[in-house]
């Protein structure tokens, strides 16, 4: 993955900060800090990590994988992008995290932020230079793509859904969703893919926006949190979101097909980080080092993640949609993504959000 440029980047003001949710959640960092109830840990012996949700890109088994080879205690952490954000601009006087993950629109925002510190895992030398920061601050973790996650047990009798304009169609009213773009980076991800889609660029989010509009108007709905649940349910029978969450929920047994928009779709990565003032500096250490490990990128592919370090192996490959139609997912200055997402925000408010 190529063109992901380094320079002119800059950090979202602090009223986009302000506009994310905090972590209202209740979470397991809160639960387990310094020893809680039913999970092992005391003292030094836990890592605390933000935006790690269990059926997020099997974090799940990755953190459990990685208590089993230390004994360090792991817990997932529901937040998404924003709320990461969020948190630890609100904490950063008394960091409670130590290791944060994100999609790469916020990376330079945590860099910037003074929210990360530069760190060295083993095997990072391995990764393309612009999927990491030069300073070492963050590192991408592995690849999603954009995709339509389609519950085709409730469709009533309609086609599954083969590109954008296709879910404005009547016939798909009310049965689509995607993450708040306000909030999760997937769902900024999912507005940037739909305003390519449509004509746009990272410098004229028009066309995604009015497309956004009348997806709205079509009765989409957009949670804050990850949604995979409402798939399977059939609360939210047409999801936009990753194309590992689709792939994953149909191993779960749901009738699920995924989707790449046959008009265009958008490759995101993921990025992993050191908390700057991590509590468990050296936990975060062996944690970010079996990120990167061939254990840890196995896990992750597992998950339907595309490895930063080596290919998806074949039998995950197999699995998965044809390499041609991976094609359609661009990639982009995911950087600039990051720079311009405060002026997205602010017209996605005024002119899409609830």
């Amino acid at each position: 993955m190529s063109g992901i440029r380094r320079a002119g980047a800059i950090a979202l003001g602090a009223a986009l900060v302000l506009s994310l949710a905090a972590c209202g959640n209740t979470n397991a960092a809160d639960e387990v800090a310094g020893g809680g109830a039913g999970t092992g840990a005391t003292g030094d012996n836990i890592v605390i990590t933000y935006n790690s949700p269990e059926q997020w890109g099997n974090f799940g088994n990755v953190l459990r994988e990685f208590t089993a080879d230390t004994g360090i205690q792991a817990p997932n952490d529901p937040k998404n992008s924003g709320q990461t954000l969020a948190a630890l601009q609100a904490e950063k006087a008394a960091p409670v995290a130590d290791v944060a993950y994100t999609g790469i629109a916020f990376a330079d925002q945590l860099s910037q932020g003074g929210l990360i510190q530069p760190s060295t895992p083993a095997g990072v030398e391995n990764i393309p230079a612009d999927l990491k920061a030069a300073d070492g601050s963050w590192y991408t973790v592995h690849t999603g793509t954009v995709a339509f996650i389609v519950n085709t047990d409730y469709l009533d009798g309609a086609p599954v859904p083969q590109s954008w304009d296709d879910l404005l169609k009547p016939e798909y009213q009310g049965k689509v969703g995607y993450l708040d773009p306000s909030q999760a980076a997937v769902g900024y991800s999912v507005a940037t893919a739909a305003n390519l889609a449509h004509g746009g660029d990272l410098d004229n989010w028009e066309h995604g926006l009015e497309y956004l509009s009348k997806l709205k108007d079509n009765g989409a709905v957009t949670p804050a949190q990850t949604a995979t649940a409402k798939v399977s349910q059939g609360e939210i029978p047409i999801l936009v979101d990753t194309d590992f969450n689709g792939y994953q929920l149909r191993d779960e047994g749901v009738n699920v097909e995924v989707v790449i928009p046959s008009d265009g779709s958008l490759q995101i990565p993921y990025v992993v980080a050191k908390v700057a003032g991590a509590p468990h500096g050296d936990n975060a250490d062996k944690l970010l080092d079996f990120y990167f490990s061939e254990k840890g990128q196995s896990l992750f592919a597992e998950g339907y993640m595309r490895p930063v370090i080596g290919d998806i192996p074949a039998a995950m490959a197999d699995k998965m949609l044809p390499a041609a139609d991976y094609e359609r997912a661009a990639t982009i200055d995911y950087l600039k993504q990051g720079a311009v997402q405060a002026d997205f925000v602010e017209q996605f408010t005024s002119r899409v959000g609830q």
